[in-house]
């Protein structure tokens, strides 16, 4: 059996604690394997009736000003990322969050994807869905879904 290579990584996130947290495994596994990393997150346009993946519904700002403020914190995430991964970008995309995660992860070739998940069950799961089961689903190479040791299963 050979060796896993993973040569480039797509971490997604929404700035929410469940993608800080898989935003660390990524560059834990970044810095293990040598690999790219490239931080990804995506600004759902306002028309879209959804919710951001932290599960704060979108406003109605405009959409120049949602892409300012997204581009501030990705930079910080991205800048965090390189004080232990120096091979690290950001991106920012705007569209469906996992459509756009599968398009990024296929443009850079991607070898792996890391998401966070936040656990929703029942009727918020089936309301809003779940990009990182999406993701999975869809994916053109593996993927890590990672799960913040503080969201506990409860039972729908």
């Amino acid at each position: 059996m050979d060796g896993i290579s993973i040569r480039r990584i797509v971490c997604a996130v929404d700035f929410s604690d469940s993608s800080d947290h898989a935003q660390r495994y990524a560059v834990g596994l970044a810095e293990v394997f040598d690999a790219e990393l490239r931080i990804l997150h995506v600004v759902e346009p306002p028309f879209l009736p959804t919710y951001s993946l932290a599960g704060v519904p979108n406003l109605a700002l405009p959409i120049e000003e949602v892409e300012d403020a997204a581009r501030k914190h990705l930079q910080q995430a991205v800048e965090a990322c390189r004080a232990v991964h120096a091979d690290t970008e950001g991106i920012l995309r705007t569209g469906s969050p996992f459509v756009e995660i599968i398009n990024c992860a296929r443009e850079t070739e991607a070898d792996l994807i890391v998401v966070g998940t936040h656990g929703r069950t029942g009727l918020s799961h089936m309301l809003i869905g779940s990009v990182a089961e999406k993701v999975v689903r869809k994916a053109p190479c593996p993927v890590l879904s990672v799960k913040h040791p503080d969201h506990s299963f409860s039972p729908p």
